[in-house]
């Protein structure tokens, strides 16, 4: 049978954590394979790092990485480092819903030799609207890219997609890196759209300072690859 594991980086989430986990292993249970939840708490100011540990005692299939610092990339990149599953998945703690995560997972497990990702049509608000379309034409043209939202999540890719598992971002370009690579090595590609906004919980670490960031980060990531 097919194995999964689900990367969930998280950072002061403990107004909501313990209730996103007993979702997310309910989602998970229902699935036609085994999977296990690795979740990363980083850089917490809160008791989520605690709640974690807690949710790993009561349930037997997660897992808990703990980090000193933070970083959307670190995190991720802790969790699949010890992730056993065939097919390895990482996701927004605070914007993915369990039955968007089953979805995913189940193309996933349907098309097991493609990157399955999410793709959001809709944004909170228009300057969040406009900024992801000038991220997403950089890194169309910077990495001659045919995808949109290259930061949606969930992504679901398999084990065989190794190049995956060597990424070096350590903050947000981690997807504009994995989309990259994607690309370059040639691994396929199935994007599937969603139109959910609602946040669990906390707020949003996107401003114009880290958007300005990315827009040159892209570039030199582009020097770097």
């Amino acid at each position: 049978m097919t194995t999964v594991s689900v990367i969930l980086p998280v950072h002061d989430q403990a107004d909501h954590i313990e209730g996103l986990v007993d979702g997310y292993c309910a989602a998970l249970a229902r699935l036609p394979a085994d999977a296990e939840l690795i979740l990363v708490p980083n850089a917490c100011r809160d008791r989520t790092p605690e709640i974690c540990r807690e949710a790993a005692d009561w349930h037997a299939g997660v897992r808990v990485v703990e980090l000193a610092p933070g970083g959307w990339g670190r995190a991720v990149k802790a969790g699949l480092s010890t992730a056993t599953g065939d097919l390895l998945c990482y996701t927004n703690a605070a914007r993915t819903q369990p039955e968007m995560l089953t979805l995913l997972l189940l193309y996933a497990l349907a098309y097991p030799s493609v990157m399955v990702k999410a793709n959001r049509r809709i944004r909170d608000s228009w300057p969040r609207r406009l900024g992801s379309v000038i991220y997403n034409l950089e890194c169309r043209a910077l990495f001659d890219l045919a995808t949109w939202d290259i930061n949606g999540t969930p992504k679901v890719f398999p084990r065989e997609f190794d190049r995956l598992l060597r990424l070096q971002s350590d903050g947000d370009l981690i997807d504009a890196e994995a989309m990259a690579i994607c690309g370059r090595e040639g691994y396929p590609v199935v994007e599937v759209p969603i139109l959910a906004t609602a946040r669990h919980g906390g707020r949003s670490t996107t401003n114009y300072a880290s958007a300005l960031r990315m827009y040159r980060g892209a570039i030199g990531l582009r020097r770097s690859l």
